[in-house]
């Protein structure tokens, strides 16, 4: 395994992908100061996880982002990617190479990848944790590292054999064990204090609970008598429905019998109407419809015939008429005038023609003599005299510019030099004033060096204060705990015993632990030795034992009793252990025998349950047990304890304790207070202190200031009044040659504008005369256009006269055939006029004759009417006949109606009294209706005993109705809480097994790699001090859990004991023969060093490079160094280089054989 590839983009120097193929054996990267090569080391460190800015020479993390430079923009991120060649198979992944990766943005996210896959950090950490590349990142030796590792603390020089000989990961596991007993203390307090309350509950849950039992027979007596009730009631209303379904029968028939009666006179209704209706006759009906429409036909044909009349009337108005001709004849005559006088018009023009083009023709004569007059132009001006002007008038503004610039300048240095003697006066008032304040500032710090000095005082006093405090109450924190264990235990023991159950009898002692005195460390040894004893109530004699016994079998209940007085075999403890009875005292003297017949052959035996084995076999009769309660004897053998050592004397000693801890802490708390106090008006001098003297410093940093600003000011007056006096001479010089120059160009403006002038005449002249000419032209080309708009005119208007008088001729022509087709037209008008006369006179005749037919059809209509009255009013009879007897069958349905009302209210009430008693009471109906009465007594009615229950259930007040569930929910609680508290201290005696495991593991490692790092540093002080000595030792030899590291060494021919006293290259070597001797005890794949080796002379440095010599064949070295013969000693160099602006690049070569 080795680092085969170094990709850096944006990280620190290196703006542009940087990648470094690196290796197995020795690689060096070098370069001048500043050009980044340590960044490389960085880089390795930073992208296997360091987490501090420091790790990687940074204020704060993101200083890792290239900032830019003046010629490169900063960036946004920072990359780097570490390539591991995993070939051997040393790392725990199944990837030939291992690809780190991790990128930092600026706005403070951090990103890890592993093979191009997002992962954690501490998946990088279990990664790299086995292959001897930790987190502490031994392996990476940076600058000043060399010296850090002789300055550290022995503990921090542990941390380094640690992590090199994989250690960490036991610690993380210890910690992770000690995490879960710290859980599990807490849920052994929480588990007490649950089992206290569940026993606070179960007694008088046990009172409701049989409250409940007493009150639930009276509910089911209850109950019993409302189920027989509600069947009585639901066997009434069951009779009451089938009364009813009777009498609905009734009057259903009833309802049919009305029925068929209202059908036969709906029958008889029915004849009479039809009678009624033959009597009209249809044919006398056809007959007078017939000659009603006939009539209506009439009126509408005659209506027909008068609009066909004025229809005629129309045709023949609108035929053609003679003056229509007339019209035309006039039109073509008007036509033929006025196409005379356009032609008389036309004739005009040739004239008009003639006179324009002589027009034409003088004015390209005088055009031709004008270009020969102007054919050269005249000559341009030169602008020689406008330049003249131009200059003169940019010289007299500028020479003005220049006389108000030197009087300006000049008012200017006059302020000036007003303003230098006021800086001097105010530079020497501040020196003054800061020569005051500074002398006020020596009485200041004084002060402020005695509050200082007394607020340490304050808080170290606060803090011994504290630390009494915390003690106290931790104290009486224990001393509370211890009080509330022992009772919780005594009450257990006299639970076990009965006490609570015996107390009410004379002569109850109470238990063992109520009446003895134990020595401390005894009490589990004494506990195993009782046995059974332990859940015994003592009593002071034979009788009160016998009643004892009496309570116990009344209420058949099971307990034991021990009865002071009663006769028991004494025995003597056999000669092996220490004998248990010394160390046990009774609190009342009739109690002694009791203990000599319990504990008299009582014997404890040191070490473990092996030797109180073979103590117990080789004396039979002896009760053999150990200090951690192991029993053994003729009853059997017992390993392990649940005991907690609780004696009532235990209990009222750590009672008194207690409240001797409560008085301490309050002491405590009370001197804490005042030490506050104290410390508070300390902090509050100093504070005052502090504002007086930032206040001084504040005045004596502006008085300071404002001296630097005015010296700064007066002597940049000084130099703007130099500059002032220098441009002032040089304003001086160019006013003068200005002017000069002025008056030479006064004296060549006239002759250069008279020339001027002269040409300016003989160009208005030229222009005047084509000014005449193109005049001319425009009126020639105004003529010209007038007389062809005219002819156009005129030739349009010919064209539009002769095609209007074509059009008139050619109507006139067709006029004739018009006519004759018009008269045709008016005879055949004639014709039909006279037709449709005859037609309307035939329909009037018709009309007359139509309405005479239809009068007698009405009379005879009228006859008809009279006769069907009477069979009418017969009719009338038989449906008044029919009301009655629709009457009647509505009062028969409305009985039924209310009959089904009745029926469908009884079902409701029988339904609901089924919902009642299927929902209160549980019951189906059949059961309730066959259901017996309860036995009542003598005179007593269901209902009134039922009233008398109820009356009971009120007295009873509320009950709890779930106090049976809860007690015995609340009863398996308490069991299964008892469980859980014995498995809560099952674990934590396995946790602390665990911790003790790794705690020797830890031990073990450690002790192997700190003996082999030994042994490595005299043999490579040796090496590299030739007749040195030099070893390590440990702080604590005893602890070699926490034990620190110190580092002896000796050079040959010095007589040093601390290593600060050695030089600088002694002090290197040192270090690096211990980093060495840790690198040669537990080899890593690879190894990081910068500038090691740069305190170091030729000789030294020789020593230093047979040591990477050496470890060159067995792991792979990257070196930044300076050192020639380091680079020398390479298989392969990296340059590392840096335009200035720009950032770090790399180049590289391969060192051959």
């Amino acid at each position: 395994m080795y680092l085969k590839r170094l990709t850096m983009k944006g990280f620190k120097s290196f703006a542009d992908t940087t990648a470094l193929d690196l290796e197995p054996g020795v690689t060096v990267v070098v370069g001048p100061n500043g050009s980044g090569k340590s960044n490389v080391v960085d880089a390795i460190g930073w992208v296997l996880g360091a987490q501090a800015p420091s790790a990687v020479r940074s204020q704060k993390m993101d200083d890792v982002i290239f900032a830019g430079t003046t010629k490169r923009s900063a960036l946004g991120r920072a990359e780097v990617s570490l390539t591991i060649d995993n070939t051997s198979g040393m790392l725990p992944i199944e990837f030939n190479e291992v690809t780190i990766t991790r990128t930092l943005f600026r706005s403070g996210d951090s990103e890890y990848a592993l093979n191009g896959v997002p992962c954690r950090l501490l998946d990088i950490q279990d990664l790299l944790s086995d292959s001897g590349v930790g987190r502490q990142q031994h392996v990476i030796i940076s600058q000043g590292q060399i010296d850090a590792v002789l300055n550290a603390r022995p503990e921090e020089r542990r941390a380094i054999i640690e992590e090199a000989a994989g250690i960490l990961k036991y610690r993380r596991r210890k910690e992770k064990s000690e995490r879960r007993l710290a859980a599990t203390e807490g849920n052994l307090t929480r588990m007490q204090d649950l089992l206290r309350e569940v026993r606070r509950q179960l007694r008088p849950l046990e009172r409701q609970a049989d409250a409940a039992r007493r009150h639930a027979g009276v509910v089911s007596e209850l109950t019993a008598l409302r189920v027989f009730i509600a069947g009585r009631e639901l066997a009434g209303l069951r009779a009451r429905l089938e009364n009813g379904m009777r009498g609905r029968a009734e009057l259903s028939a009833e309802e049919e019998r009305l029925r068929r009666s209202l059908a036969e006179l709906d029958t008889q209704i029915m004849s009479v109407e039809a009678e009624l209706t033959a009597m009209g006759g249809d044919d006398l009906g056809d007959g007078l419809a017939s000659y009603e429409s006939l009539f209506q036909q009439a009126r509408g044909l005659s209506a027909v015939l008068t609009e066909r009349r004025r229809g005629v009337d129309r045709l023949r108005g609108a035929s053609i008429d003679q003056g229509v001709v007339a019209s035309l004849e006039a039109e073509a005559a008007r036509l033929a005038a006025e196409l005379a006088e356009v032609e008389a018009e036309s004739e005009k023009f040739e004239p008009l023609a003639a006179e324009l083009v002589e027009a034409e023709e003088l004015l390209a004569a005088e055009r031709l003599a004008f270009e020969e007059q102007w054919a050269s132009g005249v000559p341009a001006p030169t602008g020689a005299a406008a330049e003249v002007r131009g200059e003169l008038a940019a010289l007299r503004t500028a020479s003005g510019r220049a006389r108000e610039e030197r009087d300006r300048i000049g008012t200017r240095a006059t302020a000036l030099a007003d303003k230098a003697a006021t800086l001097l006066t105010e530079t020497e008032s501040l020196r003054a004033q800061l020569i005051e304040l500074e002398s006020a500032e020596l009485p200041l710090v004084e002060a402020m060096e005695s509050a200082e000095a007394r607020r340490s005082q304050a808080e170290t006093a606060v803090q011994a204060a504290e630390a009494v405090h915390r003690a106290a109450e931790s104290e009486k924190n224990a001393w509370s705990a211890r009080v509330e264990a022992l009772a919780l235990a005594l009450d257990e023991a006299r639970s076990r015993a009965g006490t609570e159950r015996l107390a009410g009898i004379d002569g109850v002692l109470g238990t063992v632990l109520d009446l003895v005195e134990i020595d401390s460390g005894w009490e589990a040894a004494f506990e195993a030795a009782v046995g059974e004893a332990l859940a015994a109530v003592v009593v002071d004699g034979v009788d009160a034992g016998r009643r004892a016994l009496e309570a116990l079998s009344a209420e058949s209940l099971s307990g034991a009793v021990l009865a002071l007085g009663a006769g028991r075999s004494t025995r003597t403890a056999p000669p092996v252990g220490a004998p248990l009875r010394g160390h046990v005292r009774a609190r009342r003297p009739d109690v002694e025998p009791l203990l000599d017949a319990l504990i008299g052959a009582a014997v404890v035996i040191d070490g473990g349950w092996v030797q109180a084995v073979d103590a117990s076999l080789a004396h039979p009769d002896a009760i053999v047990v150990t200090s951690s309660g192991d029993r053994f004897g003729v009853s059997g053998w017992r390993v392990g304890s649940s005991g907690a050592g609780a004696t009532g004397a235990a209990l009222d000693e750590a009672t008194r304790r207690a409240d001797e801890a409560v008085l301490v802490a309050a002491e405590a708390a009370g001197v804490l207070e005042t030490a506050r106090a104290e410390l508070a008006e300390a902090a509050s001098v100093e504070a005052g202190l502090a504002r007086d003297l930032d206040a001084n410093d504040s005045r004596l940093t502006a008085a300071g200031d404002r001296l630097q600003r005015a010296e700064t000011d007066r002597r940049d007056a000084a130099t703007e009044a130099e500059a002032l006096s220098d441009h002032l001479g040089e304003l001086t010089d160019r006013v003068t040659r200005e002017d000069a120059r002025i008056a030479e160009l006064e004296g060549m403006l006239p002759d250069l504008e008279a020339a001027d002038n002269e040409l300016a005449a003989s160009a208005r002249r030229m222009a005047e005369s084509r000014a005449r000419l193109e005049e001319q032209a425009a009126e020639v080309g105004s003529r010209r256009s007038d007389l062809e708009v005219r002819s156009v005119a005129v030739v349009e208007r010919r064209q539009f006269l002769t095609g209007r008088l074509a059009e008139v001729e050619t109507r006139l022509e067709g006029a004739a055939a018009e006519r004759e087709a018009a008269e045709a037209r008016r005879l055949e008008l004639d014709r039909a006029q006279t037709a449709l006369d005859r037609l309307s006179a035939l329909v009037q005749d018709r009309s007359a004759l139509i309405e005479g037919r239809l009068s007698d059809f009405r009379e005879r209509r009228r006859q008809q009417s009279e006769a069907a009255r009477g069979v009418a009013g017969r009719l009338d009879g038989l449906r008044r006949q029919r009301a009655d007897q629709e009457r009647g069958l509505g009062e028969v349905r409305e009985r039924l109606q209310r009959a089904e009302i009745d029926h469908a209210e009884i079902e409701m009430r029988i339904e609901a009294a089924v919902e009642a008693l299927r929902r209160d009471l549980d019951c189906e109906p059949d059961v309730a209706i066959a259901s017996e009465c309860p036995e009542l007594a003598e005179g007593a009615t269901a209902a009134g005993r039922a009233r008398e229950l109820e009356r009971d259930l009120r007295l009873m007040g509320p009950i709890n109705p779930l106090a049976l569930e809860e007690f015995d929910a609340l009863q398996e609680r308490h069991t299964f809480l008892e469980q859980q508290l014995e498995d809560v201290k099952e674990s934590r005696r396995e946790l602390a097994k665990v911790i003790r495991a790794i705690d020797g593991e830890i031990v073990s490692v450690f002790a192997a790699a700190f003996a082999d790092v030994a042994a490595n540093f005299e043999a490579l002080f040796q090496t590299l001090f030739p007749g040195g000595q030099g070893r390590l030792k440990l702080t604590e030899p005893d602890n070699l859990l926490l034990t620190g590291i110190e580092v002896e060494a000796k050079p040959s021919g010095k007589n040093v004991r601390k290593l600060s006293l050695l030089s600088g290259g002694e002090r290197s070597l040192t270090a690096l023969a211990y980093l060495f001797a840790v690198f040669r005890s537990r080899p890593s794949p690879f190894y990081v060093m910068d500038e090691v080796e740069a305190a170091l002379d030729d000789m030294n440095l020789s020593r230093f490079l047979g040591l990477v010599a050496e470890f060159r064949n067995d792991a792979q070295l990257v070196i930044v160094s300076h050192q020639k013969r380091t680079m020398e000693a390479a298989d392969c160099l990296y340059g590392v280089s840096m335009q200035p602006g720009g950032s770090s690049r790399v180049v590289s070569e391969k060192v051959s054989s």
